[in-house]
């Protein structure tokens, strides 16, 4: 099985602190086979650490804000401009091929998609966040789950990493190396594994931005 993660922040985002290094390091030695770079609002660092470890195990991804919450693009090749609605968002996602992912859905403290927008672009929603492993005190993955279900929408586990520790805490197990061709495939047979973050994984994105601030990082 190919143990990926959909959702990670690196140093370049604001509040991440994961470095080539580390993604490397972490990548080399067996303890993640594939993981999606998933910067807020830039896709700079993902496209360099692709070109350095090859587009099988790095994803370019971006989490991008849009005027009702974020919405992460997957397998991207341009940056896609923040504020925009989900839908011209969306459609920005489509036009390059790219695989449109819904993380934490439901929450409102980490800028989560509603239950009302969802339902207004589910025909567009490729996959959707089931276990993200940075929830804690909204956690809303039984909901997710059930959403994924009932709406016959994909799903996937991933960690929100904001610190090397908690990548690959939660993630997905997949029969192959993922792409945009053969990833909702992948998803009939994909099994999801959850861990509860500890108080570092969940504090981690407000200490990043402290220790920026503080130019201690």
């Amino acid at each position: 099985m190919i143990k990926t993660d959909f959702h990670t922040h690196s140093i370049a985002s604001p509040d991440g602190s994961i470095t080539s290094e580390q993604y490397k390091n972490l990548i080399n030695s067996g303890v993640i086979d594939c993981v999606a770079v998933t910067d807020h609002n830039r896709i700079d660092f993902a496209l360099k650490l692709q070109n350095d470890l090859g587009a099988e195990k790095v994803i370019v991804g971006e989490e991008i804000e849009t005027t009702e919450g974020e919405i992460i693009g997957l397998f991207l090749t341009e940056k896609i401009a923040p504020y925009l609605s989900p839908e011209k968002t969306i459609e920005a996602i489509k036009a390059q091929n790219g695989i449109v992912y819904i993380p934490h859905p439901f929450e409102t403290v980490r800028k989560g998609i509603s239950r009302e927008t969802l339902n207004r672009i589910k025909s567009n929603v490729d996959i959707i966040e089931s276990a993200n492993g940075r929830a804690f005190f909204q956690n809303f993955g039984p909901e997710s789950h059930a959403w994924s279900h009932i709406n016959r929408v994909a799903s996937f586990a991933s960690s929100d990493a904001h610190r090397s520790k908690a990548l690959c805490k939660t993630y997905t197990d997949l029969a192959e190396y993922p792409n945009r061709k053969n990833i909702l495939e992948l998803c009939a047979t994909a099994r999801k594994h959850y861990s509860r973050p500890s108080l570092l994984d969940i504090l981690a994105p407000k200490l990043n931005r402290i220790r920026k601030a503080l130019n201690l990082l």
